[in-house]
């Protein structure tokens, strides 16, 4: 058994993933990243049997994502064991790329200098710079919005999306012959001996509910920046270029999200409190007055955002708004923010009060709800110091800008 256990990979560690502008990045490990999750391929347990020196190569040409596929290996349990059948792990990556890719360096290599001809999809919706520090420079960003029906388009996506299964923890591939799809893309442009080219950084889909009678619902759907270009704010650009080009239709109603993972939540908050910030309704005064049907409707028809966020937004620029060293005004704040908290307490308190007067005697239930009051006092208070540390992150990162 010990001699089988020198045969177990951990899938994450074995997936290497490259994304390739020139051909000396091929061997160069610091290009490499890995996934976060290989569960969906490889099992809850995220290892691969039957290998040694497992390396399960992914490799993309930065721009038009052409694939090179290799698996290499050191040992194979068939070589010393016969009874034991090692995994099938390059059967499971083949179920998830779309055919065409390259098995061969040198087939690859000579994809890679088509690279040239690469140029984004779809239509220029924003350009930004970030500055590099490794580069030394700014670097030159562009977010295009894209439908399925652009040549070339559909293949492409369908490269890009095998991202997704390596770094969206439920991620599923999409129907894209459903024209109500959109889809935002991020490119960066860059110098390589003297041509322009254009490398993938990340995209957004969105899905547009149709709400009746006459208007849509965008809701965003998968968002993913590639690891490479990860902490550099590509993220809130994409957002905010997303939000600007849907406030800009009178058939939009709102913009939502589909089951939004936490740093979604996080980024959209960064993305909404700097949209409103320019808003007359939040100004400093009115913030002051409280959350008023002025700041819902004004968020919902310039910005398209939903009254629950626009409440969320109130309250960030509320807290930067209220010093927080005086007792009286800190107390203020918690009391407002505690009684949203507080909202699903009392709807379960009330259906729990009619339960139990059904089910026991007066004074059991009486005394039962006192100490659930006692607890919800706590769990109250530790949600509020939840929500303060999120808010006090955004405004932090508000200050940066």
């Amino acid at each position: 058994m010990k001699k089988l256990a020198e045969y177990k990979c951990d899938t994450n560690e074995a997936v290497c993933l490259k994304l390739v502008r020139f051909p000396e990045d091929l061997d160069d490990e610091s290009t490499t990243f890995h996934p976060e999750y290989s569960h969906q391929l490889y099992g809850d347990d995220e290892v691969a049997f039957g290998y040694k020196g497992l390396q399960i190569q992914l490799y993309y040409s930065a721009g038009n994502l052409s694939t090179l596929f290799k698996v290499k290996y050191t040992a194979r349990v068939t070589d010393t064991f016969d009874c034991v059948e090692p995994d099938d792990v390059e059967g499971k990556i083949r179920e998830i790329i779309p055919a065409g890719f390259c098995c061969n360096t040198d087939d690859f290599i000579s994809l890679l200098e088509k690279e040239a001809n690469f140029r984004p999809f779809g239509s220029l919706l924003h350009t930004y710079k970030v500055h590099s520090v490794e580069a030394g420079e700014d670097l030159t960003y562009q977010i295009h919005k894209v439908d399925v029906s652009c040549p070339g388009f559909r293949e492409y996506h369908e490269r890009l999306q095998t991202f997704l299964m390596w770094f969206i923890e439920t991620a599923s591939f999409i129907d894209v012959d459903d024209d109500r799809w959109d889809f935002f893309l991020v490119f960066e442009k860059y110098n390589k001996d003297g041509e322009t080219l254009y490398a993938t950084v990340g995209y957004m889909t969105v899905y547009n509910y149709y709400v009746y009678p006459d208007k849509t619902r965008p809701r965003v759907s998968q968002t993913l920046i590639l690891p490479p270009f990860q902490g550099e704010g590509h993220g809130a650009q994409l957002l905010e270029t997303v939000h600007r080009y849907y406030c800009t239709s009178a058939k939009v109603q709102d913009i939502t999200a589909e089951d939004p993972s936490e740093n979604y939540v996080k980024l959209r908050d960064f993305v909404l409190v700097k949209l409103c910030l320019t808003l007359p309704s939040f100004s400093s005064e009115k913030l002051s007055q409280g959350f008023s049907e002025e700041m819902v409707s004004e968020a919902r028809e310039k910005l398209k955002i939903n009254k629950k966020h626009a409440r969320r937004v109130y309250e960030i620029l509320r807290l930067r708004n209220t010093d927080m060293s005086d007792e009286e005004k800190a107390r203020e704040f918690r009391l407002e923010v505690k009684k949203r908290l507080y909202g699903p307490y009392r709807k379960n308190q009330r259906e729990l009060t009619k339960m139990r007067k059904c089910l026991r005697p007066e004074e059991l239930a009486s005394h039962i709800s006192q100490m659930d009051t006692r607890l919800q006092h706590e769990e109250l208070e530790k949600s509020y110091q939840d929500v303060l540390a999120e808010y006090r992150r955004v405004l932090e990162r508000l200050a940066q800008v």
